[in-house]
């Protein structure tokens, strides 16, 4: 793919949770990376946190290779030896993957506790979880640079989402703000009954999802940086979808509901409050300056300074053989089929040139869904 030009000065990358399918993710990474068009602005939650961590915490040639070194990773397990025609037989070999995740858990990533929770001793490292994710931790230490992820400037933000246990309130972990190490991006993935909660900074965390599955919210909040940005929003779960026809359906639809980003909403509500600022803003500049306090001073110069957003949104979508275990289906030809959507998608949206335009100042957030667009 030739080097796309940019108008906007910052780049952002919001990756969903979503387990397994997280390696379409990545092949739209792999896209942008062949497009130029590399983030300068990464958040995360889940899976979407630790493919932020990899790409945030190498230098640009690295990146794409540690992220194709983790999924090959926690993929390698193949169940069936080789790879089936056919839909029914799709859905038997991604069972059959889905079921050996729950019996071994992945390489790399989770592995089964030697005792059941359910029979650990309460208060035991084990009585929480299913799975011990110490593998995870290994593979972060290996393949994210911790320390080029600490140096101030020039380097990519990353931002990570998880959710207190005791509080039940959502919380970003921001290398704009503090040094990150592999627990954060372990606390965003933390998702009961499953994976352990992890221990941050004195405080237990959980996976960010729980709360807020696609941390766009958190980008059109931030103050720190106003700069204008180009947001490419990858979601693994979609809100829209067909009426269920069995209980194996129900069960999808359900995690689908259930997971989907509030793209609209959020916007819908970002758009209003801009509008009210744009109004502010006009009444300021016709109050006389004697009439002005140091306050409203300080707003009219922040007003002034109001970023311009496009969103892109791209959302995967399942295939028919893909059961409601598509996002603990760990299968190393499923995950070469979600990168190489992931990719496709990407490159489909990229063509679109119009859409990489900055937006008119008023109100100054656009919003394009691939899928919808296309329909």
């Amino acid at each position: 793919m030739e080097p796309i030009h940019c108008p906007f000065s910052r780049i952002a990358l919001v990756l969903q949770g979503g387990g397994a399918l997280g390696s379409y993710q990545a092949g739209v990474y792999q896209a942008l990376h062949e497009a130029e068009l590399e983030p300068d602005w990464l958040a995360g939650v889940s899976i979407g946190a630790v493919n932020a961590a990899i790409i945030a915490g190498n230098r640009r040639e690295d990146r794409l290779p540690r992220l194709r070194a983790f999924w090959e990773r926690v993929t390698e397990r193949q169940v069936w030896p080789f790879a089936p025609d056919g839909d029914d037989l799709r859905r038997l070999r991604n069972g059959a993957s889905a079921l050996n995740t729950l019996v071994f858990g992945t390489p790399g990533f989770f592995r089964p506790n030697t005792l059941s929770p359910w029979l650990a001793p309460r208060g035991a490292a084990g009585a929480t979880a299913f799975y011990d994710t110490a593998p995870l931790r290994r593979t972060l230490e290996e393949l994210v640079d911790w320390q080029l992820l600490a140096e101030p400037g020039g380097h990519p933000r990353l931002a990570v989402g998880a959710v207190n246990v005791m509080t039940g309130n959502f919380h970003y972990f921001d290398n704009a703000q503090q040094q990150l190490a592999p627990e954060h991006v372990m606390a965003s993935g933390a998702l009961p009954p499953g994976l352990p909660m992890v221990k941050v900074e004195g405080a237990w965390y959980w996976d960010g999802g729980l709360v807020s599955n696609t941390p766009l919210q958190y980008l059109l909040e931030d103050e720190v940086d106003s700069r204008d940005a180009l947001v490419f929003q990858v979601d693994l779960f979609p809100a829209r979808g067909a009426l269920p026809r069995d209980l194996e359906q129900v069960l999808a639809r359900d995690k689908d509901i259930r997971y989907s980003s509030r793209t609209r909403m959020n916007t819908d509500a970002f758009t209003t409050r801009r509008e009210w600022q744009v109004r502010l803003r006009q009444i300021l500049a016709k109050v006389p300056e004697a009439a002005l306090s140091e306050e409203d001073r300080t707003l009219r110069e922040r007003l002034a300074r109001l970023p311009r957003l496009t969103i892109l949104q791209m959302v995967y979508q399942a295939r028919a053989y893909e059961r409601q275990s598509k996002d603990y289906e760990f299968g190393p030809e499923t995950m070469r089929e979600h990168w190489a959507s992931g990719y496709e998608d990407t490159v489909r949206t990229l063509k679109r040139r119009e859409w990489l335009e900055l937006p008119p100042e008023v109100p100054g957030i656009v919003t394009h869904d691939l899928h919808r667009e296309a329909d």
